[in-house]
C-alpha cells in the first residue's frame, strides 16, 4: 500500500498505537526488530533510527534503521489496546547512504535492473513446519503434536485449529496465505503463499516464522523450522515458485509447446549455478539430511509435474506459468536466495543457452546421467567460495560474514562428539 508519513502518523494516534516494531534481517534471514515509542516516528521516517550492528557485521558499530512505510502492519495476536505496528526497514549508514549489506535493498535493486530490460517477476513460497508438544515446565519435546498424515483431516489433523488461527493471522496482516494442509510427517504442516512482486515475497517470508511460532506459542506448541528435526519422518521445505513475463508475456509455460525459449534458458542458468549457491539456500548442517529422502530433491534435474525433482513446473490453470525450485529450507535468508536464484535465471537468458534444460529433464526413472547436489554443508560452502558467480552477485561484505558464520558452524559441528545432540541444540530450539 501507498501511505504518507502523515497518514501513518494519524493511523498511529487514532488506532492506540503505543509500540512500534523496525524490523529487519540478520544474513541468515533471522528477523530482528527495535521497538520505538509513537513519538519517535516522525524522526525514524526523516533520519531513521540507530542501532548497534553487531548482529549484521563486525566492520560497523552503528547504522540507521529507516521504515518502509508501505510495509504498515499491525500484529493482530498483540493486544488491542496499546496496539503494536510493525515496519520492514532498509539499513543505511549513519552518512543515510545505503548499507552494502542490506539484501532487502539488494534484492529491490536487483528487481529494479530487470524491469529496465523489460522484465518482471512474482515469486510465492511453500513453507512445511512441525508442531510439537512442549513438556510440563513448557520445554519444546520432539513429540509431535498429532500422528496425522498427508491431507488428513481432523481427528487425525490436531493442527487444524492453530494453523486455521495462524492463517487468520496472516491474512489479517495482509501477507497473502493461499492454502493450508497437513503435511506427510506427523505434526507437520504447510502454509501455500501468493505470489508476489520479490521483496513482498521475502518481506511474507520472513515474518512468517515470527506469526507460525507466536500462535504456535499461544496455543500450547512448539513450531520448529527445522529441515529435518525427525530422522526417520519427512523434512521440511521452503518450495520458491518463479513466474517471469517479457514485455507483458509468461516466458514459462505449463507443457513443451507453451515453454518459451527463454524459458528454457532461465531454467539452464539455475541448473548451472544450483550447487554454487547451495550454501546460502541450505545454510544448516542438518538441512542436507533431507536431500533424497521423502519427496526431497537430490539431483540436479526437472520436470513437469514430478514432484521430486530439483525443479518442478506444475500445472498452472487459473494462474501464470511458473517454476518451482524444491532445494531450499526454511533457514535460508529469502532475499539472498531469492537475488541468487533471480540472478542465475537471468544469467541464463543472456548465455542464450539452453543446454542443460534438455540434458537435465527428468523421464524416467533414470538417475545416473544427472549431477548430485552437494551431500553437505561443507561441501556446498567449499563451491561457493570458489564461485565467480557469487562473488559478482553478494558483496564482498556479504561473503565474508557469511562464511565467516558458516565456517565457524562446521568448526563446532565437526568437533562436537555427538552430532545429533549438537543439531538439536544449535538448531530445533532456535529455527
Amino acid at each position: 500500500m501507498s501511505f504518507s508519513p502523515k497518514e501513518i502518523l494519524d493511523f498511529v494516534e487514532e488506532n492506540d498505537v503505543k509500540f512500534i516494531r523496525l524490523t529487519f534481517c540478520d544474513m541468515f534471514g533471522n528477523l530482528k526488530n527495535i521497538a520505538i515509542m509513537p513519538d519517535e516516528l516522525p524522526k525514524a521516517f526523516q533520519y531513521g533510527v540507530s542501532f548497534d550492528a553487531s548482529c549484521l557485521t563486525k566492520e560497523y558499530s552503528d547504522l540507521l534503521l529507516v521504515p518502509d512505510i508501505s510495509t504498515l502492519s499491525v500484529l493482530p495476536w498483540r493486544p488491542k489496546s496499546g496496539r503494536v505496528v510493525r515496519f520492514f526497514c532498509s539499513i543505511k549508514n549513519i552518512d543515510g547512504s545505503d548499507y552494502v549489506g542490506d539484501m532487502r535493498s539488494a534484492l529491490q535493486k536487483e528487481i529494479t535492473g530487470l524491469y529496465s530490460k523489460g522484465y518482471s517477476c512474482e515469486l510465492g513460497t511453500k513453507c512445511e513446519f512441525y508442531l510439537f508438544d512442549l513438556d510440563e515446565n513448557g520445554d519444546p519435546t520432539k513429540i509431535p503434536h498429532d500422528q496425522g498424515s498427508y491431507l488428513d483431516v481432523a481427528p487425525l489433523d490436531k493442527c487444524e485449529n492453530t494453523r486455521r488461527e495462524i492463517c487468520l493471522s496472516l491474512e489479517e496482516m495482509g501477507l497473502s496465505p493461499k492454502s493450508s494442509c497437513h503435511k506427510h510427517g506427523p505434526g507437520q504442516n504447510e502454509i501455500d503463499f501468493k505470489a508476489n512482486e520479490p521483496v513482498t515475497a521475502a518481506d511474507n517470508m520472513v515474518h512468517y516464522k515470527t506469526v507460525v511460532k507466536s500462535i504456535a506459542a499461544q496455543n500450547g506448541l512448539f513450531a520448529s523450522f527445522m529441515p529435518k528435526p525427525l530422522e526417520n519422518d519427512h523434512g521440511s521445505a521452503l518450495a520458491i515458485s518463479i513466474s517471469v513475463k517479457k514485455n507483458g508475456s509468461n516466458i514459462f509455460g505449463a507443457d513443451e509447446s507453451t515453454m518459451s525459449i527463454e524459458g528454457k534458458w532461465f531454467i539452464s542458468g539455475i541448473l548451472a549455478r544450483i550447487k554454487e549457491i547451495t550454501a546460502f539456500l541450505n545454510c544448516t548442517t542438518n538441512s542436507y539430511k533431507r536431500f533424497g529422502k521423502g519427496y526431497a530433491p537430490k539431483f540436479i534435474n526437472w520436470s513437469f509435474e514430478n514432484r521430486a525433482q530439483l525443479i518442478r513446473i506444475p500445472h498452472s490453470i487459473g494462474c501464470s506459468p511458473r517454476i518451482e525450485i524444491r532445494s531450499a529450507d526454511a533457514c535460508c535468508n529469502p532475499y539472498i536466495t531469492f537475488k541468487l536464484l533471480l540472478a542465475a535465471g537471468f544469467e541464463g537468458i543472456v548465455a542464450e543457452n539452453s543446454e542443460l534444460y534438455e540434458k537435465c529433464r527428468k523421464t524416467d526413472s533414470d538417475t545416473s546421467t544427472f549431477e548430485p547436489l552437494p551431500e553437505n554443508l561443507e561441501e556446498a560452502v567449499t563451491i561457493a567460495k570458489n564461485s565467480d558467480f557469487v562473488k559478482n552477485a553478494l558483496t564482498k561484505e556479504t561473503k565474508t560474514y557469511l562464511f565467516d558464520k558458516l565456517d565457524e558452524q562446521l568448526s563446532q559441528y565437526n568437533s562436537a562428539d555427538d552430532k545429533t545432540i549438537f543439531e538439536e541444540s544449535y538448531y530445533f530450539k532456535t529455527i
